[in-house]
């Protein structure tokens, strides 16, 4: 069984708008509605878990009745962080589940389906994926008041979904000192890229899912994702939006 998880826990700060981004309407239809619909149409049988802040989630049903929107999800609550919105939804998936997990951000409606299945069959074999796209304006590194320019071919923009193996992904997220990673030493035995011994604290370096699990000492496999795939967070990501509808 496979599972994504998308978070939304945008305020809308950077939108000037007092309606949180995920709900602001695209091609006459709220941002999060498009993003769900977009893993639904890459599978019917993939279990979608919405991760919404309680304060949004009486105003996500209102929306959902309004536009009479049918598409299947389990809700958990946003937590104090990204990281933590992210340990909740990992929470509603069983903890013997075998498959792949799936991260996304919610405000990204536009990962072309290709780029889902890639993400999703790689992360089969290799366990823990990524999208990128390469960089194409020149980079500049700071340093204090100085800067010089860096390769622009040594980086990589990352987008959502990552991939990962379920229980790699949960072990990488557990965090109480007296939790093992994996909840039995059969599953460990079973699954040896994961090891119970791992243990990690929460950091703000954890921006993304892929650094809570390249920390918990697993590499991350790329793969090419799509230039439309934008975090929509300003007014004139809107614009754009509104042209790759």
């Amino acid at each position: 069984m496979d599972y994504i998880i998308i978070v939304a826990g945008g305020k809308g700060l950077r939108m000037g708008s007092d309606i949180p981004k995920q709900f602001l309407p695209i091609g006459g239809k709220p941002v999060l509605m498009r993003t769900l619909e977009r893993f639904r149409e890459y599978s019917k049988d993939i279990q979608i878990i919405l991760v919404l802040p309680e304060a949004q989630q009486d105003y996500w049903h209102q929306l959902c009745e309004e536009y009479h929107f049918d598409v299947d999800y389990t809700l958990a609550n946003g937590g104090q962080t990204r990281f933590h919105s992210v340990q909740n939804g990992l929470a509603k998936v069983p903890d013997d589940a075998i498959g792949v997990v799936g991260v996304h951000d919610g405000v990204r409606p536009f990962p072309s389906i290709e780029v889902i299945r890639n993400c999703y069959t790689t992360a089969r074999e290799k366990k823990a994926v990524i999208p990128v796209i390469p960089v194409v304006e020149t980079v500049r590194h700071l340093e204090g008041k100085q800067s010089k320019t860096v390769p622009r071919d040594d980086y990589r923009l990352v987008q959502t979904p990552q991939t990962f193996d379920i229980q790699l992904l949960k072990a990488a997220y557990k965090q109480a000192q007296n939790q093992t990673c994996l909840g039995s030493a059969e599953r460990e035995q079973s699954r040896p890229e994961v090891k119970a011994a791992n243990k990690q604290p929460y950091n703000d370096g954890f921006t993304d899912d892929a650094s809570v699990v390249e920390a918990f000492g697993y590499n991350i496999t790329l793969v090419e994702g799509n230039r439309e795939n934008i975090k929509i967070t300003t007014p004139y990501d809107l614009k754009i939006a509104e042209v790759l509808i």
